[in-house]
């Protein structure tokens, strides 16, 4: 009588557990439809065109039209939400910081219009309008706007190859205006229908090699003005500049040119080091390029040097750390913008600055009112002191790019690439090499091919791994990861690395796992294990299509002839969908479970239980 009722309640658990798991796998089979394709497209639409989680509680006693309306304004001009909370202190703040970014603006934009084969006059242009349109729209406090030194030579290696800028100074700027207009519309398309992850093709380990290369090739460029070279090439490798001051060292040269040069970049590096050793004084490395060219001006003007061959400029023609958001998408549309009304008022491309938005934050910027203090006072700079540009010593300009191109090599940054991840290296030196040899465009192509081919063989050959139970747990994970963990000698349990089973990865999946599934059987021939059902823990897989449901309907087919059986677990929405809608499940069994272990439990439950 005790043993039978033992019995009755040992089968009584028994059916209760099985009622369980029975279940749970409801839970996962009969869950409610995804959305669909169209609600999914509506829902983003709606999304680009007023974010959500706006809130305004000023405006409740408002009507629901006036808060659309000033949410649709605060998000498209973020100038309207910081402009309620400025004060003096801001104020004086944000006027210190713009004093300060305009020093260091003034003579860099003057040198990175001459890199871009244009009058010096349109990097000041392109350092007034710009940041203004910016303060508006932009979200960032601290990001100085104006123009930069690889823009600069993307400029001046691209659009030279449609028209020279020496024998057509006119129609050279007209295209590089027009280039500014048509990057303004990409940059303003992008941000405004949410297209700026197309950016992220261009990886962070492309982006380092790129920015490097560049550098050495914009440093070469300057032994130009450095040397007072005439006659320079065009090319932007590093064997056509090399040969060409190799050429021009050998016949003509300006040892005035070099001393003036290398005595005033000497003077900006000390400045810089004497800055590093003193925080107080982080004034002195950003004033001193606009000291470099006021003296050098006032030298040449003084002298008349520019009568005796020294070649002049116009004369031959951080939100982490304060604990705020950026808006990637409303930066993208603020660049745009800034662009395409800039080219209207010639300035060329303008983009954010990383050192002069170093100098930005360290003299204490609050908001972007910064930006706009450095455009009023670049403005009275052009309108008091334009003629006076005529004496700038193109030497000077050169050293003062030479000054600010070593932070932009970063060699440490390419050892931790390399250190972590060897793949991500291979783009980043085929980008370095690419711009180094060949030229700018070659070596963002190299780059971007380079990180699709990675791509594609991480989604076309995804890796799988066989799965144990930790001792003492419920947990599954990788046997080669975790040593301890102990195989089911019943069962083999695999999980695919990849986020979507498709066409182009759903037949060597197929017969990664039949290889799998066929050696375990020849062990079972010898005796070493039996299994009787393969699960496939689905957790990573977010997204399948009708070649990756073909390919499980075969898989299951050749498991069946083999005499196992095919479970899934944790299937996500959209794939658990389209399996039933494609009568999968029903095919297999209905061994559709939500966790691994309650597919073991089940599986080999059940054939215990026929046994």
């Amino acid at each position: 009588m005790a043993s039978s009722a033992i019995e009755t309640d040992g089968q009584e658990i028994l059916d209760l557990e099985k009622n369980r798991q029975a279940e749970m796998s409801q839970w996962v089979l009969n869950a409610p439809e995804p959305p669909s394709l169209w609600r999914e497209l509506m829902d983003s639409a709606r999304e680009t065109v007023l974010p959500r989680g706006k809130r305004f509680p000023y405006l409740k006693d408002k009507d629901g039209l006036s808060k659309t309306v000033i949410s649709v304004l605060q998000a498209m001009f973020p100038i309207f939400s910081w402009c309620r909370h400025y004060n003096a202190t801001k104020l004086r703040n944000d006027l210190l910081a713009g004093l300060t970014l305009a020093s260091l603006c003034i003579p860099q934009s003057i040198g990175y219009a001459t890199l871009a084969k244009l009058d010096p006059q349109y990097g000041l242009y392109t350092s007034v309008i710009p940041p203004l349109i910016y303060a508006v729209m932009g979200t960032s406090r601290d990001i100085a706007i104006g123009p930069v030194a690889v823009v600069s030579l993307l400029m001046s290696s691209m659009v030279p190859k449609l028209e020279d800028p020496e024998a057509n100074p006119i129609a050279y700027r007209n295209l590089v205006l027009t280039t500014t207009f048509f990057a303004g519309i990409f940059q303003a398309a992008f941000g405004l229908f949410r297209l700026g992850f197309l950016v992220d093709f261009l990886s962070h380990a492309a982006i380092v090699g790129f920015v490097s290369g560049a550098a050495i090739v914009i440093g070469l460029q300057q032994m130009k003005g450095l040397l007072g070279i005439a006659h320079f090439t065009n090319k932007t490798d590093v064997i056509s500049v090399m040969q060409a001051i190799w050429r021009s060292v050998h016949q003509y040269w300006n040892p005035h040119n070099f001393i003036l040069g290398c005595s005033f970049l000497s003077f900006i590096k000390l400045t810089r080091f004497v800055g590093k050793r003193n925080r107080k004084l982080f004034w002195l490395p950003a004033t001193a390029p606009l000291i470099s060219v006021v003296l050098s001006t006032l030298l040449v003007y003084l002298t008349r040097a520019d009568k005796h061959g020294e070649a002049t400029a116009v004369g031959r023609s951080f939100a982490s750390i304060k604990g705020y958001h950026i808006n990637g998408n409303q930066e993208m549309v603020a660049f745009g913008f800034m662009n395409i009304l800039g080219s209207f008022t010639s300035c060329y491309v303008a983009t954010g600055s990383f050192s002069r938005s170093a100098v930005n934050f360290s003299a204490g910027c609050e908001t972007a009112m910064s930006n706009i203090v450095m455009a009023i006072t670049v403005i009275i700079s052009l309108e008091l002191f334009t003629r006076l540009l005529y004496f700038t010593p193109i030497a000077v300009l050169s050293a003062i790019i030479l000054s600010a191109l070593p932070g932009l090599v970063d060699p440490h940054e390419a050892y931790y690439i390399w250190k972590v991840d060897k793949l991500d290296f291979l783009v980043c030196i085929g980008a370095f090499f690419g711009v180094l040899f060949a030229s700018v465009e070659i070596g963002l192509l190299a780059a971007v091919i380079i990180s699709f081919v990675k791509i594609i063989i991480f989604s076309i050959r995804p890796g799988t791994e066989e799965l144990g139970r930790l001792p003492g747990t419920d947990i599954f994970c990788d046997v080669n990861q975790y040593p301890m963990a102990v195989k089911n000698s019943k069962a083999l349990i695999i999980r695919v690395k990849s986020g979507l089973l498709c066409f182009a990865n759903a037949n060597f999946v197929k017969e990664k796992i039949m290889k799998w599934a066929t050696e375990e059987e020849e062990n079972d021939s010898q005796g070493k294990r039996t299994v009787q059902v393969v699960i496939l823990d689905m957790s990573n897989l977010m997204n399948i299509d009708m070649s990756g449901i073909a390919s499980l309907l075969e898989l299951q087919n050749n498991l069946a002839s083999g005499g196992m059986e095919l479970a899934i677990t944790n299937p996500k929405w959209q794939v658990i969908h389209k399996l039933r809608l494609a009568n999968f499940v029903t095919k297999m069994g209905g061994r559709v479970f939500l966790t691994v272990g309650e597919a073991v439990d089940a599986c080999l439950g059940a054939k215990m239980a026929a046994v």
